[in-house]
């Protein structure tokens, strides 16, 4: 996932945590509200209610109450929560709206009522469908009948159904409109995330053109962070590019020196080989002076190569590349034991140098002789305006941990067995530095026991005009 993408996913993320927070805060309140309205008219009907009591009008329960309130005086002959819970107390008096039904607390509820002398409870009236909800409030009150004080109660309840209501509403309305603010934010986010990451993304694009090309970039205007970023990218591009050149340096100068005394052992030896009486084990002992100082003059000339890839002069010309696998195979098969085969076709070139090419293949088919292969094929295709050239043998196989590490300096797959073999470790670095200096690139797939292909791609070019 790319940086722009987490920003703003964080930013939604964070968005939407905020808007569910906010929402539920405004949905609180909001209920707070209507529920403690809901609660002072409830508790001030009720007043309205005793005054009238307390004047003598009993009769006139009904009087002065809004339509929308359900109220009820009951008469408490005796105070046990359980039986008013299943009887009610002796009705009195009721509002129109309550018809024939009751206001019937919950057993608690009657409980809390008798023991402080008010309760807020819920009751439910039944009726078509769901039953309706009512907020009910309940006080004791003293009821005067012919001259003797009843303890009864008075229950004043109104539906809560425009409430939750006016709550669902709320809800539906708040959502669609914090969907749509997140949508919206959304798109702003990633706009304004696309306009701050540009500096970033011209700084990431021209870092990755440092590795085909090192140069410096441009070192923008100002103090911000991408200015400061592009500066120390610099001053380490300057700093990898000193000790580069301080390594080319050193390598040159080393394999120069010593190239002479290499040269000085071998002659030695050769002469001490063909002129002078030998017994046996002085023999093998110059034999084995002789291999390793080779080996080292190998190495030496490797080391002297790769040192001097950067400034190499890469010549491409339309080349015929049957014509280069012939001669790879022209030049490897009279000494080896098995099968070189080829196969391209003969109209297809490509863009590259002759000697560095060359130089490419035998390297790689040196590689499968080496490997024990007993047939080596050669082959050359076309792929979308580029040429790949594969290498296939049927030798040992290298395990795959270690084909990443392949083309590395002076990595060996099995270090005895190459230095046996007389390898340097620096052949495969070298054919990759040719082909990237020819702007190509190589890969390797490999099975343990079944063989090596190692294929590498280069431009493809139209074939010459012919010699008139």
């Amino acid at each position: 996932m790319t940086l722009r993408s987490r920003i703003t996913l964080l930013t939604a993320g964070l968005l939407l945590v905020t808007l569910l927070v906010l929402g539920l805060a405004l949905e609180g309140l909001l209920r707070g509200f209507l529920y403690r309205s809901l609660r002072q008219e409830l508790l001030e009907a009720s007043n309205q209610v005793v005054r009238l009591l307390n004047l003598g009008g009993q009769t006139l329960l009904e009087a002065g109450l809004p339509a929308s309130l359900y109220a009820e005086l009951q008469l408490l002959p005796e105070e046990n929560p359980a039986l008013l819970a299943r009887e009610g107390g002796i009705s009195l008096q009721k509002s129109p709206t309550l018809g024939s039904q009751r206001l019937l607390l919950k057993e608690a509820d009657y409980r809390t009522l008798l023991e402080r002398g008010e309760a807020w409870a819920y009751a439910e009236l039944p009726r078509e469908g769901p039953p309706l909800k009512l907020l009910v409030y309940a006080r004791r009150v003293e009821v005067n009948l012919s001259g003797t004080v009843w303890q009864g109660a008075l229950l004043v309840g109104k539906p809560v159904e425009s409430l939750e209501s006016t709550l669902s509403q709320f809800a539906r309305i708040y959502a669609g409109t914090a969907l749509l603010v997140l949508l919206l934010s959304i798109l702003l986010a990633r706009s304004l995330v696309a306009r701050a990451l540009e500096p970033l993304e011209w700084v990431a694009k021209r870092a990755e053109a440092i590795t085909a090309r090192p140069e410096p970039l441009p070192e923008p205007e100002g103090r911000d962070e991408v200015a400061t970023l592009v500066r120390a990218l610099n001053g380490m591009l300057s700093r990898m590019q000193e000790a580069f050149l301080a390594q080319t340096r050193f390598l040159q100068d080393a394999s120069h020196e010593l190239r002479t005394p290499i040269t000085a052992i071998l002659g030695h030896v050769g002469y001490l080989l063909r002129r002078t009486p030998l017994t046996e084990a002085q023999r093998e002992s110059l034999e084995i002076v002789k291999r390793e100082a080779e080996r080292m003059g190998k190495l030496v000339s490797d080391l002297l190569e790769l040192s001097q890839s950067g400034t190499w002069r890469i010549e491409p010309v339309p080349l015929r590349i049957l014509d280069l696998l012939e001669e790879i195979r022209e030049e490897f098969a009279p000494g080896f034991a098995g099968e070189i085969r080829v196969e391209a076709d003969p109209g297809l070139y490509l863009l590259g140098d002759p000697y560095r090419l060359h130089q490419v293949l035998a390297n790689l088919v040196t590689n499968a002789i080496k490997a024990k292969a007993q047939r080596i094929t050669l082959k050359a295709f076309g792929v979308e305006g580029r040429v790949v050239v594969r290498v296939e043998d049927d030798g040992e196989g290298i395990p795959q941990e270690h084909l990443p590490r392949i083309f590395e300096r002076f990595y060996r797959v099995d270090k005895a067995r190459d230095r046996e073999r007389g390898g340097s470790g620096l052949g495969l670095a070298i054919v990759k530095a040719i082909l990237e200096a020819h702007g190509g690139e190589i890969w390797v797939e490999s099975e343990v026991g079944k063989g090596t292909a190692f294929s590498f791609s280069l431009p493809s070019a139209a074939p010459p005009p012919p010699l008139r």
